[in-house]
């Protein structure tokens, strides 16, 4: 059902390809937004299980996208490094495929609390804790990935 990668030697293995999704601070989100135009919005997210989860405002494009039409595809860069003097760039990249749906109970709990775990670190423990009790206006979106794969700069897989 998805395509093999056409550059098969730039292939990242399952490992690499993981150390990338679970490093990474934001990724873009990629649905079939209003009228079939693609709509891609970059957010912060965290990985779980073979899961992605991004927090959401319960109402918006995205949202109405993702319930009109539940496949997407999620991309994190996890490295771009320009070398002019080559033309080209040095990247890492992965891109997952999956169907989103949004998440409840336990779940929501276990991804929100994951979030505030991966982005306000630096808070107490309690406080993050009582934001996700508390937060009313906010939605879980979850992607369960059907498809993974990483891929890497030409001149990063021959070193």
């Amino acid at each position: 059902m998805f395509r093999a990668m056409r550059r098969a030697k730039q292939q990242l293995n399952e490992k690499e390809t993981m150390a990338i999704l679970e490093a990474g601070s934001y990724g873009t989100l990629a649905c079939l937004g209003d009228d079939s135009y693609p709509y891609a919005i970059p957010l912060n997210y965290v990985y779980l299980d073979n899961t992605l989860y991004m927090h959401s405002a319960k109402q918006g494009h995205k949202v109405d996208a993702i319930a009109n039409h539940r496949k997407v595809s999620f991309t994190v860069v996890g490295q771009d490094q320009i070398v002019s003097k080559e033309y080209t760039t040095y990247f890492s990249s992965v891109i997952a495929f999956g169907k989103a749906r949004l998440a409840e109970g336990d779940e929501y709990t276990r991804a929100f609390t994951a979030l505030t775990d991966k982005y306000a670190s630096d808070r107490p423990k309690q406080e993050r804790i009582e934001q996700v009790r508390e937060c009313r206006q906010a939605i879980i979106i979850a992607i369960d990935i059907e498809h993974l794969s990483g891929k890497q700069a030409k001149e990063l897989s021959q070193k």
